[in-house]
């Protein structure tokens, strides 16, 4: 299996350029959001494999390359980690962009990717700097207490970027690579409040990633983040779809016009810069710009007698 490595403000994607699995060989052709149901519900193996240990870790992103049904996209893709597919990922989107780009599939300007959430536009401005139009986003539930067992009530918003998220207003420590393993507990616990109380997304989606928000640390920037993912990794990134998610928040609170740049930094002191305009069914439409960088061409090889050819996913929560 043919893969490229990159890396997005220190958050790694695996784009997936040869060996993947086949998800069109059915009675009728699939939609591009049907296939990245039947990659979760019959390939979790290969998602496994590709991206946990031995080969990869657990905050690694896989971007599968599949043909689009729109032919005036470059390509299809389904993000995914290792719980499963994900509908968009901004971090991966501008790592995609930025590897395509290293193979010579596509040269600076616009290009339009499909999802499994719909159509993305990109802008490649160099070879490692990318923006994304994302889709629409949106806040769905504000103020929502949740009872936490240990810190007491949480208070927090329930947005839309593309993923669902949690997104608190304070962070019960201090945003701090030092606090990492702290913030990624109470996390932790936040998600199983959220199930517990049958708090959802819009149609009952799952509200799989939890953003901790605060001020920025450096001066010139806006905000700053933590973001645990669904797979129990904490974004390195300032998580573009998160990211999306706060802003979504901030336009409809009055505390972000159209056309202003937010610059959102990550618990690694990475940056996005994010800006938005009205969407059409009453959300914004972020941009999100950022930089990435190509680390491995790589063949990976799958023994049948490795007793952990299908990658070591104990560690998974």
């Amino acid at each position: 299996m043919r893969v490229i490595d990159s890396h997005t403000a220190g958050e790694p994607t695996r784009t997936i350029i040869e060996g993947g699995p086949s998800l069109q060989d059915g009675p009728r052709p699939l939609s591009l959001k049907e296939q990245a149901a039947r990659l979760e519900r019959d390939h979790m193996d290969f998602c496994q494999s590709v991206l946990l240990e031995p080969r990869g870790h657990d905050a690694i992103v896989g971007a599968l390359l599949v043909p689009p049904s729109d032919p005036d996209c470059v390509t299809g893709v389904i993000y995914f980690n290792p719980t499963g597919a994900l509908g968009m990922c901004g971090h991966a989107t501008i790592g995609l962009a930025v590897t395509l780009a290293h193979m010579g599939r596509i040269a600076p300007g616009i290009h339009k990717f499909e999802t499994p959430v719909g159509i993305v536009s990109v802008k490649l401005h160099s070879p490692n700097k990318a923006s994304v139009v994302n889709v629409e986003s949106y806040r769905h539930l504000k103020d929502v207490t949740l009872n936490i067992d240990g810190p007491g009530p949480v208070m927090g918003d329930v947005a839309w970027g593309g993923n669902w998220f949690f997104l608190t207003k304070n962070a019960p420590s201090s945003l701090d690579f030092a606090n990492i393993a702290d913030l990624t507990q109470a996390a932790t616990k936040i998600r199983k409040a959220l199930t517990a109380q049958k708090i959802t997304g819009k149609d009952g989606g799952e509200i799989d990633h939890i953003e901790f928000t605060g001020p920025a640390h450096v001066d010139g920037n806006d905000g700053r983040n933590f973001v645990l993912c669904p797979g129990g990794a904490y974004d390195r990134s300032p998580c573009g779809t998160g990211t999306s998610a706060k802003v979504a928040c901030l336009a409809e609170d009055g505390l972000l016009a159209p056309q202003t740049i937010w610059r959102q930094e990550s618990i690694i002191d990475s940056l996005y810069e994010v800006s938005y305009q009205p969407g059409e069914h009453g959300g914004i439409i972020p941009t999100i710009t950022g930089e990435a960088y190509v680390t491995a061409q790589t063949e990976l090889l799958f023994d049948p007698k490795d007793p952990y050819a299908k990658g070591i996913t104990a560690q998974i929560p």
